[in-house]
């Protein structure tokens, strides 16, 4: 047998290498952004198009290249990072590998124009599939600028298991909020289809984290520092009271370089976790200045994780400089053991006199006397018994006894009618499902579950997940029909959203108004709520959104979710009766004869159970 082992031609082994580097177009612009910081530009301007489809493009004044580095940057393992093994240990720089932009070429198709500050003319470079094209002389401003077209020209099955628009949209806010978050001194710009997303000036990081996420984080911020021989910590954390259901506003960097890192994020839990609510994720925004040498950064294509040498010191580190953190801004209760509260005397002022105590006695105190007569003392001793006893004295007593007719009439119905009880009120109206079947009572327990009866059987339903099931199925009816009427609110409601959820939501708009939800951008990031579903015109519109966003997130991942039964899933949620509500008895029979009108009654949109029953056999059994 003959040799079977070939060594492949370049362009193949670049498409190779853009599988692991380059998996959407966020990587692109992760590493075209990390490149222009390295450079040392301190202006950046990314411009999208389609959702990094079309065009990624990344512009900024930095120190920029000669023809032959401008040539040399495409080829593999070709970086001016290192040049020998041991600067892996000392790196400082956001890219090393010398790989990005020769997987970038391998994949799409790339204009580069650069010029340094010294030279006359830059230098104009087309690369296709790892192949120059065409290369030029040119005139271009001092720096580079590198464009990225049509990605994944040459593989079409990465193309097409692309996600949304508003999916990879998010993507790339993502990865630029981490690129400039943690460079303030940078002046960033973000350029999104033509229209302006971010303008970000240099600054300092609190006004970096401001301006990204809003004006209303400033108050939620708490500082947090702690410098030792091990590890550097400065940043910011976020007040649990505004702790978010998902993931998101969690940012860790190491050295100014972004990381994932979940032993680190449970210090930071760990610290909060009797301060956070319910299900709640902690926000925070945290710097850690570690010696290179400390750290491992070469463990992942995408350099978001790293392994630290002590990482069990920064542990303990990081969650007591969180704790002292929140104590020191008075946001956890402390108790200091430590102080001594019986000297807490008053400073001696010396041009005071000083006065010995007196010592006060109550003279008309006997200890003989009992509490009956103590009382009634103070009240003869008081000036307002009299006043009490005359307001007292205008009731006319003896009215009572005017009429004696009264104490002799023995018919009773004639004076007080018909007592009717709850429970007999309750049996009066029947109440009959579609197969003519009649319910017995209703009774609603601990106001979370409702009990009834039908064919000698006891039924327990979850109000909630009863609730979420009928209005499930509603929306999804509406949805096809396109028949939900919409309440026009006598007050519209104004939202101001991140960038992120802005073009989330921007996504999803029509699905909304086809739901009855009346909403229109006002703004950059600004919207308005006109109108609510006609049956849920009462709901917090604001509170709404916001927490519609937060549900969507956790769905808009996944490959196969359908947007509008994510979105009437998540709807039905937020707006079903709540676990602890109080309903009336027609509310009730309202719910029982909905729920069982359902398609499928028997569990909720999530899949978890609406009631159980409980046989006449079953209750025998439970006793014995």
């Amino acid at each position: 047998m003959g040799n079977v082992i070939n060594l492949l031609p370049d362009s193949v082994a670049n498409q190779i290498a853009a599988g692991e580097v380059i998996q959407r177009p966020a990587s692109i612009v992760k590493e075209l952004m990390e490149n222009s910081i390295d450079s040392g530009a301190t202006k950046i301007q990314l411009i999208i198009k389609d959702a990094g489809r079309t065009l990624v493009q990344v512009i900024d004044n930095g120190c920029g290249m000669t023809e032959q580095d401008a040539r040399m940057s495409f080829e593999r393992h070709a970086t001016s990072k290192i040049t020998s093994a041991e600067d892996l240990f000392s790196l400082c720089t956001k890219g090393f590998r010398g790989e990005a932009l020769a997987s970038i070429c391998a994949v799409a198709h790339v204009e580069m124009k650069t010029r340094r500050g010294i030279d006359e003319l830059g230098f104009h470079l087309v690369n296709e599939a790892s192949t120059i094209t065409n290369q030029e002389p040119t005139a271009t401003p001092e720096g580079s600028s590198i464009a990225v077209k049509n990605i994944f020209f040459n593989i079409p099955a990465r193309r097409k298991f692309l996600k949304s628009n508003a999916v990879e949209t998010r993507h790339i806010i993502d990865e630029f909020q981490r690129v400039a978050l943690v460079h303030p001194e940078i002046s960033f710009v973000f350029i999104n289809n033509e229209n302006e997303v971010y303008h970000l000036e240099s600054g300092t990081f609190r006004q970096r984290i401001v301006a990204i996420f809003g004006k209303n984080y400033n108050e939620r911020l708490v500082p947090i520092e702690e410098d030792t021989d091990i590890v550097k910590i400065t940043g910011f954390l976020g007040k649990p009271e505004f702790a978010k259901k998902t993931r998101g506003e969690q940012f860790f960097f190491v050295n100014n370089r972004f990381i994932k890192n979940g032993y680190l994020n449970h210090a930071i839990s760990q610290a909060m976790a009797d301060l956070l609510p319910p299900n709640g994720f902690p926000s925070y925004f945290v710097l850690l200045e570690v010696d290179p040498a400390e750290v491992d950064i070469n463990i992942h294509p995408t350099k978001t994780e790293i392994k630290f040498v002590d990482e069990k010191s920064i542990y303990a580190i990081l969650r007591a400089a969180s704790k002292q953190s929140l104590n020191k801004y008075s946001v956890a209760p402390t108790l200091d053991f430590d102080q001594e509260t019986a000297f807490n005397a008053p400073a001696y002022k010396s041009d005071g006199t000083i006065r010995q105590p007196e010592v006060k006695v109550d003279r008309s105190f006997n200890p003989f006397q009992d509490e009956n007569a103590k009382q009634q003392d103070k009240k003869w001793n008081s000036g307002n018994s009299f006043k009490n006893s005359d307001a007292r004295s205008n009731f006319e007593w003896n009215n009572i006894y005017d009429d004696p007719k009264v104490l002799k009439n023995e018919n009773f119905d004639d004076l007080f009618g018909e007592i009717e009880f709850e429970d007999d009120k309750d049996q009066q109206t029947q109440l009959v499902d579609q197969n003519g079947d009649e319910f017995g009572f209703f009774k609603q327990i601990y106001n979370r579950f409702i009990l009834t009866q039908k064919n000698g059987t006891l039924i327990c339903i979850d109000q909630k997940r009863a609730h979420e099931r009928v209005l499930y199925e509603y929306f999804l009816t509406a949805m096809n029909t396109k028949k939900i009427s919409t309440q026009q609110l006598l007050f519209p409601e104004s939202i101001s959203l991140q960038a992120s959820d802005a073009e989330l939501l921007r996504g999803i708009l029509p699905e909304l108004q086809q739901m009855g939800i009346d909403i229109s951008q006002f703004g950059k990031n600004d919207f308005i709520v006109n109108g609510l579903p006609a049956d849920l015109h009462e709901l917090n519109a604001t509170q709404l959104i916001e927490q519609l966003l937060e549900q969507f997130k956790l769905n808009t991942d996944e490959v196969k979710v359908d947007k509008r039964n994510a979105l009437a899933k998540n709807l039905s949620r937020n707006i079903a009766i709540k676990r602890g509500q109080k309903l009336e008895v027609e509310e009730i029979k309202s719910l029982i004869q909905q729920l069982f009108l359902c398609d499928s009654p028997l569990v909720n949109p999530s899949g978890r159970s609406t009631f159980f029953n409980f046989s006449p056999e079953e209750i025998i059994n439970k006793l014995g």
